[in-house]
Parts: structure tokens; C-alpha cells; sequence
């Protein structure tokens, strides 16, 4: 599992348990309201608030704030107004980020990024400067249960790109972008246990990160995590899973 695998895994973690779950919920509000907005109020016919809706309710978010969040999107409510915009760079031991925002104030933003980039040993990049090291995917949670054949043998049939072994989390089905909800639509029908389905970015090649970088990237990932307009943090290190573990606590 790559570093930043696991450390999204210690985070959700953690909101499960209550630390921070305001955030999670936050960050996931946000995303139902702009995705509602930007292709309509329907599941059905909008794939990006289908994603967000299955997430939402992974993470257990009642269904009532879920409806509230949609027709924020769509008008029916009164809301904020957020612009999607991504940021490029790099944080200690040449590790490449890339850092998606929800916000209601550009400058704002970049302004926070670059600062919390810029005091934990990174630094921002142009547009571009990491975004060739990543290729985007959609990405299935297979809870633990079956086998990874099994997996796999549903996975490919079902027109998924590959199989990743999680270790004790499970299987992680990876799909072309435009392919997450049919393939997701059906393992879920041949009755595999799936949990989070999501767009992210996989890195090409991993950067093994240790000792006091290691310390300062974990600090830059909480930090970036924490900030109200960011939603999501992409990264290609890899950090021993002992220290990770001792890190994150």
C-alpha cells in the first residue's frame, strides 16, 4: 500500500472515530453541493454527485443533510457559491502533491497553500510542474472477505483496469474515470462488499520518504487536510507503514 494510501486510511480512521469528523462531513457537504450544481440534482444522470453521494453516505452522513446539500447545488436552498481550482507542488524529500480546493475565494486559497507548502519544507509549483506523474483513475474499495481472485476475476469482467492487494483493508479496483459508476454498479450486484468509491490520482512512481521529512510531509498532509478548502490531497510517497502508524497517533 503507497504511503499516502495508508495515511487517507489513518484519516478516515480517525473522523470514524470522531476526531475531526466535522471536517469529513464538511468536505463532503461541499463536494454534493458543487457537484449538484455543475451537472444537476439527479444521481442517476450525474456522475460526479452519484460518487459524492456514495461517499457521503460511507461516511455515514444522515440522509436529510445529504438532500439539504443537493439542493443547495440546484438552487432549491440558499448556499455558497464555490470554483474548483488545483494547485501543484512539492513537499520535503521531493515528494509531488497535487491539492484540489472547493472555495468561495481564489486568492484566499492559493495564499493558504502556498504558506502551508512554504512552512513545512515544500514549496508551490506552476501548472503542470507534477501532474504528468500521476494518471487519473477511478478507484472501488473491496472490503475485506473474498479472495483476490475472486476479486479480480468480477473486477476484470466487469471492465475495471486492474486489482490492487490493500493487505488487511481489502482490494482496491481501479477503472478508467468515465468507467467508475458501471463498473462499481456492477460488482455491487454480484454481490462483492464494496466500500468508498472515488476519482483520484495514482502516482507513476512512488519517493520514499524517512526520518525527519517524514515527520514534516506527515505535518504538511494534516495541515493541508485541516484547511477548509481543501478537499483533496494527492501524493506519491512511500513511508515505512511502523513510522507512519507512530507518526499518525
Amino acid at each position: 500500500m503507497s504511503g499516502h494510501n495508508r495515511w487517507s486510511k489513518l484519516k478516515r480512521r480517525n473522523a470514524v472515530l470522531g476526531v475531526a469528523k466535522g471536517k469529513l462531513y464538511s468536505k463532503a457537504i461541499k463536494e454534493m453541493t458543487v457537484a449538484a450544481r455543475l451537472g444537476g440534482g439527479d444521481p442517476a444522470s450525474n456522475a460526479r454527485l452519484r460518487v459524492a453521494v456514495a461517499q457521503a453516505r460511507e461516511s455515514n452522513i444522515p440522509r436529510d443533510t445529504i438532500e439539504r446539500a443537493i439542493k443547495k447545488g440546484t438552487g432549491e436552498l440558499a448556499g455558497e457559491s464555490y470554483e474548483e481550482v488545483t494547485y501543484e507542488g512539492y513537499g520535503p524529500g521531493g515528494v509531488a502533491l497535487i491539492i484540489e480546493c472547493l472555495t468561495d475565494n481564489r486568492n484566499r486559497s492559493a495564499s493558504d497553500v502556498r504558506n502551508l507548502l512554504s512552512n513545512y519544507g515544500g514549496n508551490m509549483g506552476s501548472e503542470g510542474a507534477v501532474g504528468w506523474m500521476f494518471h487519473k483513475k477511478g478507484v472501488i474499495t473491496v472490503k475485506p472477505g473474498p479472495t483476490e481472485d475472486q476479486v479480480m476475476e468480477q473486477a476484470l469482467e466487469a471492465g475495471a483496469e486492474d486489482v490492487v492487494d490493500q493487505g488487511p483493508d481489502g482490494f482496491e479496483v481501479r477503472t478508467a474515470p468515465a468507467d467508475l459508476h458501471a463498473v462499481g454498479s456492477k460488482l455491487e450486484a454480484v454481490g462483492l462488499p464494496l466500500g468508498e468509491q472515488k476519482w483520484t490520482f495514482v502516482p507513476q512512481n512512488t519517493v520514499k520518504v524517512e526520518g525527519d521529512n517524514a515527520k514534516r510531509l506527515l505535518k504538511l498532509m494534516d495541515a493541508l487536510d485541516d484547511n477548509d478548502d481543501v478537499q483533496h490531497v494527492h501524493a506519491n510517497f512511500e513511508i515505512d507503514e511502523s513510522l507512519m502508524e507512530s507518526l499518525s497517533t
